[in-house]
């Protein structure tokens, strides 16, 4: 791990020294984080539930750029980010005959080349943004994605309750409980085992510090490992720190969770 890589896990960003050392080392971003404030706050405003304030956050970045929503703010980043997250997997033992739900599937940076890789009707897109959802669908027609019959669908919690009982073999949040309070990450802990197939397991990425847990904006969250492990315990999960993730240039860390009567070589 590089030095600024470990510094990062110690950096509280929520801090106000921190956000006078970070505005001073980039004077060109602090316009953009006076107008995000703004807008972030007029929204939590509008929506308590974090849940329907995020889905407001995402239709006004979608407005503007759908890969940008997402995360990427370039074409470029966008495709290498899907294919890292593709790659990892299938290093991992994806294969064509899996069921994959893609938890926050955006507008299918990597949900593309899941659609390509499985067998019709194996992949399973979710997120809380009709805006998003839409842009999902463009992204289909443009790869040509359409006999492949991927799900798409809008949903307004993590409790997962309108999906089959064991049947996903993967279950894949990226980005997702980094944008996520506590409540939203149990709730979806809470419910993910249910959904699992015999052998299955769900990765999800957070953003990791190693000192107090905080928040910015109500936008990003940052964790510490054992909070996130433990509470997959509580649920009856069986959680992993995925170290050959942390190999990878992508900025988030990797849990994976399964049931215990999951474990083999490849979880």
């Amino acid at each position: 791990m590089s030095r600024d890589s470990k510094a990062s896990l110690t950096a509280n960003r929520s801090a106000l020294s921190h956000r006078l050392r970070y505005a001073l080392r980039n004077p060109g971003r602090i316009a953009p984080y006076i107008r995000r404030s703004t807008r972030d706050r007029l929204l939590r405003l509008r929506h308590r539930d974090h849940v329907a304030y995020y889905r407001a956050v995402m239709e006004s970045d979608t407005r503007r750029n759908p890969e940008a929503a997402v995360g990427s703010q370039t074409h470029d980043r966008w495709l290498a980010l899907g294919e890292m997250q593709f790659n990892y997997l299938i290093e991992h033992g994806l294969q064509p005959t899996h069921r994959v739900l893609d938890i926050g599937c955006g507008n299918l940076r990597a949900g593309w080349r899941f659609i390509q890789f499985l067998t019709p009707g194996g992949y399973y897109g979710i997120d809380i943004s009709p805006d998003i959802l839409i842009a999902a669908k463009e992204t289909v027609t443009k790869y040509r994605l359409q006999e492949k019959l991927p799900h798409l669908t809008i949903t307004k919690d993590l409790r997962l309750d309108f999906l089959p009982g064991s049947y996903f073999d993967v279950v894949h949040a990226h980005s997702v409980f980094s944008h996520s309070p506590i409540s939203v990450i149990d709730e979806c802990l809470a419910h993910v085992g249910r959904i699992l197939a015999p052998g299955g397991f769900f990765d999800f990425t957070f953003d990791r510090t190693e000192r107090k847990e905080h928040q910015v904006l109500r936008e990003d969250f940052y964790y510490r490992t054992e909070t996130l492990t433990e509470l997959a315990g509580k649920h009856g999960l069986i959680a992993r720190f995925m170290e050959d993730w942390e190999k990878l240039p992508h900025g988030q860390s990797k849990i994976r969770v399964c049931k215990p009567d999951s474990l083999s070589p490849s979880t």
